[in-house]
């Protein structure tokens, strides 16, 4: 690995879910384990539960020991700017779960701490250590249950709290030129700016017209199903490949999740785009058709490919997983909705929700049989995500049009509902 001070901070991260600043991150971080000691609160029962699934079983109890003492004990990764210690042990990270089940992530104008949980995790997951752990159905099941406490929090009236114009509020000025309340249905001079709930504002949704959709009755145009930037196209994509590689090649087999639907998309394109946090969550259809079939996938939360952690010698992703994104349509919790298009020259095709981190809520709002339009609601992301995939038949011949640049970490948003591809 090279020396820590050659480890450079990027000047951006991706989708803008964490601090750009580390400082402002490690700062986040320690306040938040003072807090969370100096609450003393009582352990709620999922985190008694996550405490004694690692003390119980052996494998785990291993891994996540492993997990902290694989963190190296040198700058940047030891101490905050401020000296303190990051996290070091399960027992400090038990507390400040236990702590962030009650808290609502707060606006910060030096930096976004959109993702309390990972960013804690950020150097434990791209340890050996905590690519064992983070993989382990047993940890993913208990997370999958710390998470849905915490979403239940961000559902309630309580959560609001931090929807308002102080420094850290998400209503004050500068927050508001951030997430632009005037595309949205909202009323920020109304108390929680209209919004009954963390989740609620995080839901929002376009005011009508905010995003029409392009060439809504020319069936060989297919337009973007998120508000998201493109990451990356591959073609000719094989049924099983080695995912896990630094190259991050697609699998279909385990993106699928073997679903009978498998083989007729061997061989067919994968278009891969990412959502960001100050955005619209929700998932619109990229075609007109018919709803064939929707699947839930239980996965991954915290997983990072092992390249892109401390085994990278250029040092571990600071955006951890940002950088493992091909990887996780693999691995990480999901949903499949296939399509049959209207267009017989694109025939059935499929839309994968991707959750990353937290609550990573995939909900689906169409059912089979259903019938939809092009730019009509699928599901949306609740706290947490956000990736996409969609999947196409080989015998589906697209030319993209990414709005002049290049799918890659880089890339910027392009308006959900606006053309992404023409079918040839």
């Amino acid at each position: 690995m090279k020396q820590a001070t050659e480890l450079k901070q990027p000047a951006y991260r991706v989708g803008k879910w964490l601090p750009t600043d580390q400082k402002t991150l490690e700062n986040w971080i320690s306040t938040v384990i003072t807090l969370a000691k100096k609450g003393k609160r009582r352990f709620h029962p999922v985190i008694i539960e996550f405490k004694e699934l690692i003390e119980n079983d052996a494998e785990i109890y291993m891994l996540f020991h492993m997990m902290f003492n694989q963190v190296p004990h040198k700058a940047p990764y030891d101490k905050t700017p401020t000296g303190k210690p990051q996290i070091r042990n399960y027992e400090e990270l038990l507390i400040v779960l236990n702590y962030i089940l009650t808290t609502a992530p707060e606006f910060n104008d030096t930096g976004l701490v959109g993702f309390p949980i990972n960013a804690i995790l950020d150097w434990p997951m791209g340890t050996i250590g905590g690519f064992a752990a983070f993989i382990n159905p047993k940890v993913n099941a208990q997370l999958k249950r710390i998470l849905n406490e915490w979403a239940k929090f961000l559902k309630s009236k309580e959560s609001r709290y931090i929807l308002n114009k102080s420094p850290r509020g998400w209503m004050n000025p500068k927050a508001l030129e951030k997430w632009q309340p005037d595309l949205y249905v909202c009323n920020p001079d109304e108390e929680y700016g209209g919004f009954h709930s963390w989740d609620d504002f995080f839901t929002r949704q376009f005011k009508k017209g905010a995003r029409p959709v392009a060439d809504p009755g020319n069936q060989n145009i297919i337009v973007n199903a998120c508000e998201s930037a493109p990451y990356n196209i591959e073609r000719n994509v094989k049924a099983e490949s080695n995912f896990w590689v630094k190259g991050q090649p697609y699998s279909l087999r385990h993106i699928f999740n073997n679903h009978d639907n498998l083989d007729l998309f061997v061989g067919g394109t994968v278009y891969q785009a990412f959502l960001s946090a100050m955005n619209y969550h929700r998932w619109h259809s990229p075609v007109d058709g018919t709803i064939e079939d929707v699947k839930i996938i239980d996965g991954t939360y915290y997983s990072e490919i092992l390249s892109q952690g401390f085994l990278n010698p250029h040092g571990p992703d600071p955006s951890a997983p940002n950088n493992s994104q091909g990887y996780l349509s693999e691995v990480a919790t999901r949903a499949l909705v296939f399509i049959r298009a209207k267009n017989p020259k694109i025939g059935l095709m499929c839309f994968v929700s991707i959750g990353m981190s937290e609550v990573s809520s995939n909900e689906v709002t169409v059912r089979p049989g259903e019938k939809v339009e092009k730019g009509q609601q699928l599901g949306m992301f609740h706290y947490g995500g956000s990736s996409h995939c969609l999947i196409f038949r080989p015998e589906t011949k697209l030319e993209f049009d990414l709005h002049g640049q290049e799918p890659s970490l880089h890339s910027e948003n392009i308006p959900i509902n606006s053309k992404i591809a023409t079918v040839l």
